[in-house]
């Protein structure tokens, strides 16, 4: 690390970013086509969703190779959702722009709405490893017991409804039912489906409920049964990847600066989670530095800015800060 004071390293780091990108716009003219790039991949990433769930439809893949694609495709609707908050496509056109919204929320119906996510994500630029950072803390960022910590990660209900209390204690402005009905009806109809199919096959393990079951329920219950496959599952996959990822690589207390608000996640322990959220722990934290920016140039330009990030202060792989439930310790090495 070099010598100079936290501003400074910041400086470099924003400058090193910026610099990068100018150098991939000018070798790859295909870039200023942004708005363009995004729908591309918006639509390319919903047919390879639609694509798959219909061959496990007709019975050409199983259903184990189904979630696991659909997963992945899921997973760059993730990206577009960020860069869309952040108002990287089609910001002058509404139209274009909401559509995108719906899409993405759409593929991923376990969020809540992406019109809400993006006063919690601002939220979170301004207050990352703090007390009031709401949007780490409901994915288990700060948690210290492993299984309720896996719990959050795993179901985003129920790690609100746990941690509702201590939540409308701690965090200014916190209101339970402004985050419930911000999924509504989209993450609402995801919950129906996914406890539904639960209970069911709960009570039937029992009770043989199927047998004497109506023809529309079971009808019903094979189309969630269907959903279930090729969309929740698969968005259990994704965002429990995600959700481990970034409540590992976010700190929680002692940050008093941006070099401090996240460390990079480079292990290969993290190869089977960065697989379902877009290599997010080696790339979110440049998006830290400089917010503005389509996932994509991230990816293209994390190879040489990680390494500047190194030498001015960002650590890597920082796992003694996920056993202290996230907090940055300054002394550590």
């Amino acid at each position: 690390m070099t010598h100079l004071s936290a501003k400074e390293n910041i400086q470099a780091i924003v400058k090193a970013i910026k610099a990068e990108e100018a150098k991939l716009r000018a070798k790859h003219p295909l870039l200023t086509h942004q708005n363009t790039l995004g729908l591309v991949i918006l639509l390319l990433s919903l047919g390879a969703l639609v694509g798959v769930g219909f061959l496990y439809y007709l019975a050409i893949i199983p259903a184990w190779l189904c979630i696991i694609l659909a997963a992945m495709a899921a997973s760059i609707s993730h990206e577009l959702e960020h860069d869309l908050i952040h108002k990287q496509y089609f910001s002058n056109q509404p139209f274009m722009h909401n559509f995108m919204m719906l899409t993405v929320w759409l593929m991923r119906p376990n969020t809540i709405s992406p019109w809400y996510r993006r006063k919690l994500h601002l939220h979170h630029h301004k207050t990352s490893g703090t007390q009031q950072d709401l949007e780490e803390r409901l994915v288990g960022n700060g948690i210290k017991n492993p299984l309720l910590r896996a719990l959050v990660i795993v179901d985003g209900l129920l790690g609100l409804l746990i941690n509702a209390k201590r939540f409308s204690k701690e965090i200014k402005g916190f209101h339970f039912f402004k985050i419930f009905n911000a999924g509504f009806p989209i993450t609402t109809a995801y919950f129906i489906v996914l406890y539904s199919v639960i209970i069911f096959h709960g009570v039937n393990l029992f009770t043989g409920l199927a047998q004497s079951s109506p023809a529309w329920l079971l009808s019903t219950m094979s189309l969630f049964e269907f959903l279930m496959v090729v969309l929740i599952v698969p968005n259990i996959v994704r965002s429990s990847s995600l959700n481990f990822v970034t409540s590992c690589m976010h700190y929680y207390g002692g940050v008093t600066n941006m070099l401090e608000q996240t460390h990079v996640l480079t292990s290969r322990v993290f190869m089977p989670f960065h697989l379902f959220c877009f290599n997010f722990g080696k790339t979110h934290s440049i998006h830290h530095f400089v917010p503005n920016q389509p996932f994509y140039l991230r990816q293209m330009l994390s190879k040489k800015v990680l390494n500047v990030m190194r030498e001015h202060g960002v650590r890597f792989n920082d796992f003694a800060s996920i056993k202290q439930a996230n907090f940055y310790n300054a002394n550590a090495n």
